[in-house]
């Protein structure tokens, strides 16, 4: 009887597609990690293969550092730290202050712990390595179909596998069925058919997953809910301050975050009709920002003057070939520019080499560590990702001095800052529902835990008291 009962809790186990620890014992840990660090790091080891979606500045770099180093001394074999342009130079100094020893590799040269970059990834075999660490994985949903495929056909092949990015959206299930599919935990369509079902009913949708044609809407199956954040709890962990998984804040208190918006008495009045108004559709938003072009760069130089480190956000070439102009000591990091000389000016800035930087957030919002700098300007989209990451290079654990972001525009621009406003706020609500569920989905137990001894009636006697009484 108790070998079925056994049995039967392994067929509840496997279907629940909770994945078992497929890692280790720690065989290093270091001194220097904070607890809450050290903590997320022994889990991932002992996982495996696991994502730590952790806020800007929690200290992923020297996590999955120490992380890639456990691996190369368990198994003897190498690891491959990939991480977005610029990123990947800013990493291996980082491991020279840990006392961790990794190299950059740009040719798919291997090396016990190497560090390259997504663009660069197609030059390297994974047969050659036994575990990979993918920095700001989150990037990867942003790459086209064939890198994203690239990225994770490289890491089907090995054994241990960690990805580390911000904490993601909880209603964006796209993107973490993107990194469970890295994982190889479940690939993201088997993910939405397990625990979603479509729906043409508004009310009941969970997200929308949309592309070029249609749009489609999904809703959690019946009593799905719970178990779906209970597996992405079995290989991620989701951290905005080290409070949320209990250990103390001190120290991760940020400074003051301070918004000022800009609205430039400028009127959008479309051709043949008389009044202003806002743009509406997408052509008309885009004639505006390319109408005001000079007036919000010019407004952007006023702002960023003196002598103080700034960064001037743009999305259009001609807004960062105008910003490069109109404000001295600025260097422009375009699309344009190679890819050694992007990693160079961003490296030099990121050292202070550089007082302002002119670049988009698509080409430097990634993974790059600005807490020297406390001011920013934005030109606003409706992409709060973007604003989100674009914040964070300078608004992150570390930062000593308040952080003051300048959000220009014209004032046919009102439906943009509108938008972002409205995202900017879901996403607060977003990723405390995140942390909520997944602290709910971590103390939900599947075992009886009743203790209570239960006492039979008089009437029924055991096999051994009726013996007693023969």
């Amino acid at each position: 009887m108790v070998a079925q009962i056994d049995n039967y809790k392994a067929f509840l186990a496997g279907k629940s597609q909770i994945g078992a620890m497929s890692g280790f014992d720690p065989v290093w840990m270091p001194d220097t990690l904070f607890d809450f660090q050290k903590h997320l790091v022994e889990w991932a080891i002992r996982k495996g293969r696991a994502a730590l979606f952790e806020d800007c500045g929690l200290g992923k770099t020297y996590q999955y550092l120490v992380w890639a180093e456990n691996v190369a001394r368990k198994t003897g074999g190498n690891v491959l730290i990939i991480c977005p342009l610029a990123v990947a130079a800013q990493t291996v100094r980082e491991g020279q202050k840990f006392g961790i020893e990794c190299k950059l590799s740009r040719d798919g040269s291997v090396h016990r712990i190497g560090v390259t970059n997504y663009e660069s990834l197609h030059k390297f075999d994974s047969a050659d390595y036994v575990g990979a660490v993918a920095d700001e994985s989150g990037a990867i949903k942003a790459f086209d179909g064939k890198r994203r495929r690239q990225v994770v056909r490289f890491f089907s092949k090995l054994a241990y596998r960690l990805l580390c990015t911000a904490t993601p959206s909880p209603n964006d299930f796209i993107e973490l069925g993107t990194q469970s599919e890295c994982l190889g935990v479940m690939t993201q369509s088997e993910m939405l058919g397990y625990f979603f079902r479509q729906t043409d009913n508004m009310r009941h949708t969970v997200f929308r997953e949309e592309d070029f044609w249609n749009v489609t809407k999904y809703h959690f199956k019946p009593h799905s809910s719970q178990p779906f954040w209970r597996w992405v709890t079995s290989w991620a962990r989701a951290v905005r301050t080290p409070g949320d998984i209990g250990f103390s804040d001190d120290g991760f208190i940020l400074p003051p975050l301070n918004y000022h918006k800009h609205v430039l008495d400028i009127p959008f009045i479309p051709t043949g009709e008389l009044f202003h108004r806002p743009a509406v559709s997408l052509r008309e938003q885009r004639d505006e920002r390319m109408r005001t072009i000079n007036e919000r760069c010019e407004k952007v130089a006023e702002l960023l003057s003196g002598d103080t480190p700034a960064i001037a956000w743009c999305h259009y070439n001609e807004e960062g070939t105008r910003l490069a102009e109109l404000i001295p000591d600025s260097v422009e990091v375009a699309g344009r520019h190679s890819e050694s000389y992007k990693e160079e000016m961003l490296n030099e800035f990121a050292m202070g080499n550089i007082r302002t930087l002119v670049s988009k957030p698509k080409i430097a919002c990634w993974g790059m560590n600005y807490q020297h700098c406390s001011r920013m300007s934005f030109f606003p989209t409706f992409s709060f990702e973007q604003f989100y990451q674009g914040v964070r290079r300078c608004y992150r654990f570390g930062q000593k001095n308040p952080v003051d972001v300048n959000i220009v525009s014209a004032e046919g621009e009102s439906r943009i800052m509108d938008g972002l406003s409205m995202k900017q706020k879901q996403a607060g609500t977003m990723f405390a529902s995140l942390v909520k569920h997944m602290n709910d989905s971590l103390a939900m137990f599947g075992e009886d835990c009743h203790t209570k001894d239960v006492q039979h009636p008089a009437w029924i006697q055991t096999q051994q008291e009726v013996a007693s009484c023969q």
